[in-house]
C-alpha cells in the first residue's frame, strides 16, 4: 500500500508538511463531479481515488484513506465510468446468470449470494430466465454474449445443453454451472450430491417404517432428478420395502406438476403408499394440495418428504420434511469460480459437490394404517 501512501503526500502536503495548493482546476457547478474532484476534496491523488473506488484494487488503500475518499465521493455525488474502466480492461464487469424460473423457491439465497459475490469483486450479474425452456435458453445466451458479458452461471442446464455450452466455453468466454451438473462436458459445476439425497430420503421414509413407498420424479433431461431416483431406488431395495410402480414424471418441478403426480398416484387404483418422496419442495407443495384434495391428511394418510429446504417450507401445515442442499455455499462457490476464470482464463478450477442434509419435520411421522387408492 506504499505507493498510494507516497501518491497521498504528493497530492496532499507540500514536503515541508504545510498545505499544498491544488493544480487542479476548479469544479463547475452543474458538471458531473469527476475523480479529480474527489481527490481534490480528499486531499489525495487521482491515482489513489481511482484505486480506492475501484473493488479490485481497494485493498491497496489504507482504510483510513480509503474512507475519506468514499465519504468525498459520495459528498459529491461522484460515479465511476465503469464503461471507460472496462473498455481500458477489456472486460464489461458483468456476468450473466441464467435460471430456469425466477419462480421457484429455492433460487433467490442461490442468486442472492452469487451477486452478492460478484458485487464484492466489482461485477454485476445480469440475470436471465428460461423457464426451463430450450429454445428460450438458447435467445438468452445470445442476447449475453451479445452484451459480451465476460462469464455465465447456468442453474438450468438439462441433458441435451452440453454441446452448445461447451462450446461457448471453447470460445473462450468461462461457463460454470449451478445445482445442475452435464455428464459428457468439462464445465465446472457446483452441486450437491443428488444420488445421496435420494438415497438419505428413502432412508429416512424406511426407519420411520413404511413399507409401501413412492416417488413423485422431476423431468427426466435433468441430472440432479435422475440420480435422486436411482439413490431413491437403491436404498428402498436394501431396506426391502416396496415402491409403488409409478411411470409418470414431471414436466418441470413445479407446484402444479407435483399436484398433477399426486393425484394420478392417488386415482391409478393401487395401493397407497403411506410414504411419498417429491423430488422437490415445490412438487411436494403440490402434492400436500392433491392429498387434501383428495380429502386425505398429511401425515396422517400418507408422509411428504420434498428437497431442497426452499425458504418458508418450514411455515407450510404441517412443516415440510425434506432434504437440504446448501444454497449458500452454492451461490457463493458459483460465483468464485467464474471470477477465477475471468481474472485467470487458462486457470485449472476444480468442480465442488456438496453433501445433503435430512431436514425432518412434522410432514413424515411412522405410518398408521394401510390404504388403497381413492379409486382402489
Amino acid at each position: 500500500m506504499t505507493d498510494a501512501v507516497g501518491d497521498e503526500k504528493k497530492a496532499g502536503e507540500n514536503p515541508d508538511g504545510t498545505p499544498a495548493t491544488s493544480s487542479f482546476p476548479a469544479r463547475q457547478p452543474g458538471v458531473a463531479a469527476t475523480l479529480k474532484d474527489v481527490a481534490r476534496e480528499a486531499g489525495v491523488h487521482p491515482a489513489t481515488v481511482s484505486r480506492a473506488l475501484d473493488p479490485g484494487k481497494m485493498w491497496l488503500v489504507r482504510p483510513d484513506t480509503r474512507a475519506k475518499i468514499q465519504t468525498a465521493a459520495r459528498a459529491l455525488g461522484y460515479r465511476a465510468d465503469v464503461v471507460a474502466r472496462s473498455l481500458r480492461r477489456g472486460q464489461t464487469t458483468t456476468v450473466g446468470v441464467v435460471v430456469p424460473d425466477l419462480g421457484n423457491l429455492f433460487l433467490p439465497p442461490v442468486l442472492r449470494w452469487i451477486a452478492n459475490k460478484l458485487e464484492g469483486h466489482g461485477f454485476m450479474a445480469l440475470i436471465s430466465e428460461t423457464r426451463d425452456d430450450n429454445e428460450r435458453l438458447r435467445v438468452s445466451l445470445e442476447n449475453l454474449l451479445s452484451r459480451r458479458v465476460d462469464a455465465i452461471i447456468l442453474t438450468g442446464a438439462r441433458l441435451g445443453d452440453g454441446p452448445l455450452l461447451q462450446g461457448i466455453a471453447d470460445e473462450g468466454r468461462p461457463v460454470v454451472l449451478a445445482i445442475r451438473a452435464l455428464a459428457g462436458t468439462n464445465l465446472p459445476a457446483v452441486t450437491t450430491d443428488d444420488f445421496s439425497g435420494g438415497y438419505i430420503a428413502a432412508r429416512h421414509l424406511a426407519e420411520l417404517g413404511h413399507r409401501l413407498v413412492a416417488q413423485l420424479p422431476g423431468p427426466a433431461d435433468v441430472q440432479p432428478f435422475l440420480d435422486r431416483t436411482a439413490g431413491f431406488a437403491q436404498a428402498v431395495t436394501e431396506a426391502a420395502i416396496n415402491v409403488v410402480e409409478f411411470e409418470e414424471r414431471a414436466l418441470h418441478p413445479t407446484v402444479s406438476e407435483g399436484r398433477r403426480l399426486m393425484s394420478l398416484l392417488l386415482a391409478g387404483g393401487k395401493p397407497l403408499p403411506t410414504g411419498v418422496f417429491a423430488h422437490s419442495d415445490s412438487m411436494a407443495i403440490g402434492a400436500l394440495d392433491g392429498l387434501r384434495a383428495a380429502g386425505l391428511r398429511c401425515p396422517d394418510d400418507v408422509s411428504i418428504l420434498g428437497y431442497n429446504d426452499a425458504p418458508l417450507v418450514d411455515h407450510f401445515d404441517p412443516p415440510l420434511s425434506t432434504i437440504r442442499w446448501p444454497s449458500t455455499e452454492i451461490g457463493r462457490f458459483a460465483a468464485e469460480l467464474a471470477i477465477a476464470l475471468i481474472e485467470e482464463p487458462n486457470s485449472a478450477v476444480a468442480s465442488m459437490t456438496f453433501p445433503p442434509e435430512l431436514v425432518p419435520r412434522a410432514s413424515t411421522a411412522p405410518p398408521s394404517t394401510q390404504k388403497t387408492g381413492v379409486d382402489g
